[in-house]
């Protein structure tokens, strides 16, 4: 029998994401609500109930208020707004961050997409927090650039509706100028960090792709690991995934750049550890799509455990 999945906020730009990726699949059947009644409270209240699993793309309040809809028990959730990342009684979303996170996952009434940037930090530094590379309460710095699709359909007008008031020419800026993103509280408990990283994140004329960088001192951290041992721990962590690749420490060695949108439409993860032996550092860097693992395609990854089906079914 296939599992009936009910979107809620399909219409915006990670629903339409998500949807595209289910279109056409024959081991779930999409519950859709008409224009006409997508807003209707009635409606969506017993789509919310009917359905075996429902995916929330709606923001933080309205997401909150759709969980309050649901009154059958039997009835699992993934949200993909930021509401419930650090929610007690909910599982994070990110299915490669923890040996034992897929099983939490697969069992889970209700599970927490991951944002974005959160992606690309817990990717690289949940690793070395957890082998004790990076302590506890080791301060860290995230640089980020993403895709304008991003920051959803007013961002996305910003910078392709040259009709509109709010249009921009600019090719990147930054954000989020007093250090009080929203992601930071998800970056800072799921890498089990004592203090918030800064975070600064950028946005530019490019639909879609990321790229997240931690830089670390190597002389700073108690350890002294090398440029070595980090890329060891870390493609130890990933080795048997199938979505996230960590690039050999040869490749990386030939870059002279790296393309934000070089992973754009796809659903994986690719992680890169850039260092100067001499001078003691080392530059984490992950690259991804925002749209694809860093949110649509998460979530499609997360349905898909949750229902016993292939991980992957919709992805590669």
């Amino acid at each position: 029998m296939t599992a009936k999945v009910f979107i809620d906020g399909a219409a915006g730009t990670t629903g339409l994401e998500i949807r595209e990726r289910l279109a056409g699949r024959r081991d779930i059947s999409l519950v859709q609500l008409s224009d006409a009644v997508r807003k209707d409270a009635a409606a969506r209240a017993r789509a919310l109930n009917e359905s075996d699993l429902v995916i929330l793309c709606l923001p933080d309040d309205a997401a909150r208020e759709a969980v309050s809809l649901i009154e059958n028990n039997s009835v699992r959730v993934i949200d993909a707004s930021s509401a419930h990342r650090v929610a007690p009684g909910w599982v994070y979303g990110f299915p490669e961050m923890e040996p034992d996170q897929r099983a939490k996952i697969a069992s889970a009434a209700r599970v927490s997409n991951p944002g974005c940037y959160p992606t690309g930090f817990l990717a690289l530094v949940r690793p070395l927090t957890r082998a004790g590379i990076i302590p506890f309460d080791f301060p860290l710095t995230v640089n980020a650039i993403s895709g304008y699709s991003g920051g959803g359909k007013a961002m996305i007008a910003e910078f392709e509706n040259k009709s509109s008031p709010t249009y921009v020419e600019t090719v990147a800026r930054t954000y989020a100028l007093g250090l009080s993103h929203k992601h930071v509280p998800e970056m800072q408990v799921h890498a089990k960090l004592a203090h918030a990283p800064v975070f600064a994140p950028s946005v530019g004329r490019f639909y879609r792709g990321m790229i997240v960088e931690v830089p670390l001192q190597l002389w700073a951290l108690p350890k002294k690991a090398t440029q070595a041992q980090i890329h060891a721990v870390l493609a130890e962590a990933y080795e048997s995934d199938v979505l996230v690749d960590v690039a050999g420490l040869e490749e990386s060695a030939t870059l002279k750049t790296l393309d934000a949108e070089s992973l754009a439409n796809t659903n994986r993860l690719k992680l890169y550890v850039f260092g100067n032996e001499n001078a003691g550092q080392v530059r984490l860097t992950a690259v991804l799509d925002n749209l694809g693992k860093g949110a649509g395609g998460a979530a499609v990854q997360n349905l898909n455990i949750m229902l016993g089906l292939p991980e992957t079914e919709g992805l590669l």
